[in-house]
């Protein structure tokens, strides 16, 4: 199970460097049913068809996951670390590594350690 970390005002924040290396992680990448829909509506796909070709049962089985290649990256993970999905990226990715994370993923993550949260 991964890592949650509960960031508060006085812990740093991981500035991501879209490094890929979340991406090549195999494991879970849970979707809800809102970003079923948003995700196929983006492929230009129907919500079904999205489901079927690149969605599995999550591991605890009680959701969808996002299907990896064979090598165990993202199946949306192009080229030299570009998301196929970043305009409409589940809030699973989008969270990583401030909301969650696994152990030992600092050796494989270049996000920027800043002292806190940037205000947006």
């Amino acid at each position: 199970m991964p890592e949650t970390d509960s960031t508060t005002p006085d812990q740093p924040w991981y500035e991501c460097q879209r490094c890929g290396n979340c991406c090549r992680w195999p494991g879970d990448v849970h979707i809800t049913d809102a970003e079923t829909h948003s995700i196929a509506e983006f492929l230009g796909i129907s919500q079904h068809d999205f489901v079927q070709d690149y969605t599995r049962l999550n591991a605890r089985r009680n959701g969808l996951s996002i299907i990896d290649k064979p090598n165990g990256e993202c199946i949306f993970l192009e080229g030299l670390n570009v998301c196929k999905l970043q305009s409409v990226k589940p809030v699973h990715c989008l969270g990583f590594p401030n909301a969650w994370n696994f152990p030992g993923w600092r050796e494989h993550c270049e996000a920027i350690e800043l002292p806190s949260k940037p205000e947006s």
